[in-house]
C-alpha cells in the first residue's frame, strides 16, 4: 500500500472546490525521517583475521577492546564493525556508531543474525535497519507515544469515491446469490486497502455484524507501507508491523492493541471450510451460520428424519473424508445430494466432524465452566436461567449455529418413534462433540461427560426457551 497522491482531474468532468484539492491522509513524517537516517558504513579489517567465523566477512576485526572499536570507527556515523570479546572468547558484539558515540550489541547468528528479536539475512541488513529505528526512535519518540490518538481508521471520507463504486456495485448484485455477491465485492476491491474494504461491505443489506477480533501476526512489507489505523508510515527493513491473516489490514504493532473487533475476512484469504474459526468462515462468506450446517442440516430434514440411529450409526470414514474435501473445496458449491451419498448417515458423520475440526468449540472454551456449573445445579428453574446467562456470553456466530442446531435436533428428538433419537441420545452424541474442555486431560473429560450430555439435552428439551 503506498501514500495516496492528490486527486487529478479527468476527462472534462467539472469539479467543485472541495474534489479539486484532497489533501493526502498518509502521514509522511516518518517516511522523511527514515530517508534521513544515517547509512551503514561498513568499516572493514587492513589484516587477515585467523578463525573469522565463516557467516562475518571483513567488517569482522578479531579480539579488540572497545576503546579501538571506538578508534577504528572514526567517529563516523554509520560505521560499523563486528569485534570478539576479550573477556568473553567466542562472543561477538556489533559496534556502531551513531549520535556521536559507539553503541555496542552483543551479536547473535543461528542462521540468521539479530541481536533482538527480528533476523536479518546479513549485517548490512541488520545495521541499517537498527540505525533507521534509533533515528526515527531518538528524533520523534514523542510523536510515536502519540500516534496511536488520532486515528483515521474510522475516518473514511477520503475514500468516499472508491466506497461508492463498491456501494453501487454490492447494490446491483443485492438479489443475487450470497457466493456471487462475495466473489464480485472481492474483485471490487482487490487493489484497495482493507480499510476501504471492510467501509463499503458495512454497507451491504447481507452483511451480518458479528464482531470478531483480528488475527494480526508479525509481517514484513516490501516495499513503503502505511498504517491502517494511525496512518503514519510503518519504518524499517523488516518485520514494519503486522496484518490481520483474515482481513489484510495492516498497522503498526502498537497500533494494534487500539483496533476494534471488526475483522471482515477476505475469502480468498480463507483456505478451507473444516477446521477454520467459526466466526471468521460465516464473516468471509457474509451468512449468519456456516454452510456445512446449513447444507448438511437441509439434507438430513429432508430425507434422513426418521433413519433409525440418526447421528448415532456412523457413515464410512472415507465417503465422510469426501464430503469434507468437497466442503474445502467448492464451499457452498459442494454436492451432498442423495445421488452421491445416500447413506444419509455420511452427511451427519460430516455434520459431527465439522463440529469436532472447529479449533474453538461451539460451545466455547471461555463458556465451558460456567455451562458446567450450571448443570450442577438442583433447582431445574435456576438451572435453566443459568444456561440462558451461558448462553448470552457465546459470540453471536456460536449462538446463531447453537441455536440453529437445537431447533434440528429437537426435529430429530420429535422423531424418535421411528429413528430412536430422543434427546438424551442426542445429547450422548453431541455433548463432547460441542463442548471441549479447556485443559486437555482425559480423567476430567471423562467426568464431564454426564454434564456435557445433560446440557446438549437440555438445550434440546428447552430450545424454544433458552433461544
Amino acid at each position: 500500500m503506498a501514500a495516496s497522491s492528490n486527486s487529478s482531474l479527468s476527462g472534462s468532468s467539472v469539479s467543485s472546490d472541495a474534489e479539486e484539492y484532497q489533501p493526502t491522509v498518509w502521514k509522511s513524517y516518518l517516511y522523511q525521517l527514515q530517508q534521513e537516517a544515517p547509512r551503514p558504513r561498513r568499516i572493514t579489517s587492513s589484516l587477515e583475521v585467523v578463525n573469522r567465523p565463516k557467516h562475518y566477512g571483513r567488517e569482522f576485526h578479531g579480539i579488540i577492546s572497545r576503546e579501538q572499536a571506538d578508534v577504528v570507527l572514526c567517529g563516523m556515523e554509520g560505521a560499523y564493525l563486528i569485534r570478539e570479546s576479550q573477556r568473553q572468547p567466542g562472543c561477538y558484539t556489533l559496534a556502531l556508531r551513531f549520535g556521536h558515540q559507539t553503541l555496542n550489541y552483543r551479536l547473535f547468528y543461528d542462521g540468521k543474525h539479530f541481536v533482538g528479536e527480528k533476523r536479518f539475512e546479513s549485517i548490512h541488513d541488520l545495521v541499517t535497519d537498527g540505525l533507521i529505528t534509533l533515528y526515527i526512535e531518538t528524533k520523534a519518540a514523542e510523536y510515536i507515544a502519540k500516534m496511536t490518538t488520532n486515528p483515521i481508521y474510522e475516518q473514511i471520507g477520503y475514500t468516499s469515491m472508491l466506497k461508492d463504486k463498491i456501494t453501487r456495485r454490492l447494490s446491483r448484485t443485492k438479489n443475487e446469490s450470497k457466493r456471487k455477491t462475495v466473489t464480485n465485492e472481492s474483485k471490487s476491491v482487490d487493489k484497495i486497502t482493507s480499510l476501504v474494504r471492510r467501509a463499503a461491505i458495512a454497507k451491504n443489506d447481507n452483511h451480518f455484524n458479528y464482531e470478531k477480533a483480528h488475527n494480526f501476526k508479525v509481517h514484513t512489507f516490501r516495499g513503503p507501507h502505511w498504517c491502517e489505523y494511525c496512518a503514519n508510515f510503518m519504518w524499517g527493513l523488516i518485520a514494519q508491523g503486522v496484518r490481520c491473516s483474515d482481513c489484510g489490514l495492516n498497522v503498526h504493532k502498537q497500533c494494534s492493541k487500539y483496533v476494534p473487533n471488526d475483522c471482515q475476512p477476505d475469502l480468498k484469504r480463507i483456505k478451507k471450510v473444516y477446521s477454520c474459526d467459526l466466526t471468521t468462515l460465516v464473516k468471509a462468506h457474509n451468512t449468519p451460520r456456516p454452510m456445512v450446517v446449513d447444507m448438511c442440516i437441509q439434507e438430513i430434514e429432508g430425507r434422513g428424519l426418521k433413519s433409525e440411529g440418526l447421528y448415532r450409526v456412523s457413515g464410512f470414514t472415507e465417503h465422510i473424508e469426501d464430503v469434507k474435501m468437497s466442503f474445502d473445496r467448492d464451499g457452498d458449491r459442494a454436492d451432498i445430494s442423495s445421488t452421491l451419498y445416500p447413506d444419509i448417515n455420511i452427511i451427519t458423520g460430516a455434520l459431527k466432524l465439522y463440529f469436532r475440526d472447529l479449533p474453538i468449540p461451539v460451545i466455547t472454551y471461555d463458556t465451558y465452566y460456567k455451562f458446567m456449573e450450571a448443570s450442577k445445579i438442583s433447582n431445574a428453574d435456576e438451572r435453566l436461567e443459568a444456561i440462558h446467562e451461558a448462553l448470552m456470553l457465546l459470540p453471536p456466530a456460536h449462538y446463531e449455529t447453537l441455536r440453529f442446531l437445537m431447533i434440528h435436533l429437537k426435529k430429530v428428538a420429535l422423531n424418535e418413534k421411528d429413528n430412536l433419537m430422543g434427546s438424551e441420545n442426542l445429547g450422548i452424541v453431541f455433548g463432547p462433540t460441542l463442548m471441549r474442555p479447556p485443559e486437555e486431560n482425559a480423567l476430567a473429560s471423562l467426568n464431564d461427560m454426564r454434564h456435557q450430555k445433560q446440557i446438549v439435552q437440555l438445550l434440546i428439551q428447552n430450545e424454544d426457551v433458552l433461544f
